[in-house]
């Protein structure tokens, strides 16, 4: 067993032929312990049939592509390549694409993190 893991999820505007919902969910993929890691791609005119919030963990969302909106807590915002959102876990949400959309969503234990960069680093 190697102390790394490393896995292809294709082309971002061919996810929707690979991977249902054109979502790929890194958890499995990568034996993910810390964190889940979906990487997404939306066509236009897209919006999720359903609204969701969560009990522990913060999103973070990363928009790679396109352009399209977000509905959090009743609240719509803009989102645009180059886009960062957090979103809370109690925050209701939803999302809607208006060009092709493509973004990575980091999902971790609100409150989790304990260090970062050179706090969790040591040169070799």
């Amino acid at each position: 067993m190697t102390n790394f893991k490393n896995a292809e999820v294709g082309a971002m505007n061919e996810l929707g032929k690979n991977y249902e919902n054109g979502k790929a969910f890194l958890h499995d993929l990568l034996d993910l312990t810390s964190c889940e890691i979906s990487v997404s791609s939306m066509p236009a005119g897209i919006k999720l049939p359903f609204n969701h919030k969560h009990i522990q963990n913060e999103e973070i969302y990363i928009f790679l592509k396109g352009e399209g909106t977000m509905t959090l807590d009743n609240e719509v915002i803009e989102v645009k390549e180059g886009s960062c959102v957090k979103v809370l876990p109690s925050v209701i949400r939803t999302m809607e694409s208006k060009t092709d959309l493509q973004y990575i969503c980091v999902q971790a234990k609100m409150g989790s993190l304990e260090q970062f960069g050179f706090g969790d680093a040591e040169l070799c």
